[in-house]
């Protein structure tokens, strides 16, 4: 996929997450889900608060700061595939796990918002980016600015997948 279908696509994703937002309660957006784990909220939190650290270092990589290192061929695949593996249960970095927060649904938007706004920044930087430039990944090593656009919209996604497990949970 091309950096601008990448950058459509995750503009479609956040089109899903608002259109989610808009329809849960403030109760339900803050309860702990019947499966456990994160509720919406912190769902919320957690995407796009590593989206825009995840921004952070496709600006640091387009703009220089990165370094020539390589990218592991698993990282490569997984890239390629648009997705991650299945079948595994991904614990968040312990760096973000503990940012880990419940946040209101007028914070959510706020938040949503504020990466709307650094992605379109970001996403300008991309043509005169090098490939070569490298930043660093918690899990998947070393990414260039492509690399990091495209593992936005697979984190992105893999999260909207796991709002609808939260869905299908308050169903059974």
């Amino acid at each position: 996929m091309s950096t601008g279908k990448d950058y459509k696509k995750i503009q479609q994703i956040v089109l899903a997450y608002q259109n989610k937002l808009n329809e849960l309660e403030e109760d339900r957006f803050l309860e702990m889900p019947p499966i456990g784990g994160w509720s919406y909220s912190e769902v919320y939190f957690h995407i796009f608060d590593s989206s825009i650290l995840s921004l952070k270092q496709l600006t640091g990589a387009a703009t220089g700061q990165g370094e020539q290192k390589p990218t592991a061929f698993i990282v490569k695949l997984i890239l390629f595939m648009g997705s991650l593996p299945p079948g595994r249960k991904y614990k968040a970095p312990k760096r973000l796990a503990e940012r880990l927060k419940k946040i209101s649904k007028t914070e959510a938007v706020a938040l949503m918002d504020d990466f709307v706004k650094q992605l379109e920044k970001g996403a300008l930087l991309l043509p005169n980016a090098d490939k070569d430039l490298k930043m660093p990944h918690p899990r998947f090593g070393y990414l260039n600015a492509f690399q990091w656009l495209r593992f936005i919209r697979i984190h992105l996604n893999h999260h909207l997948q796991q709002l609808h497990r939260i869905d299908q949970s308050y169903l059974r």
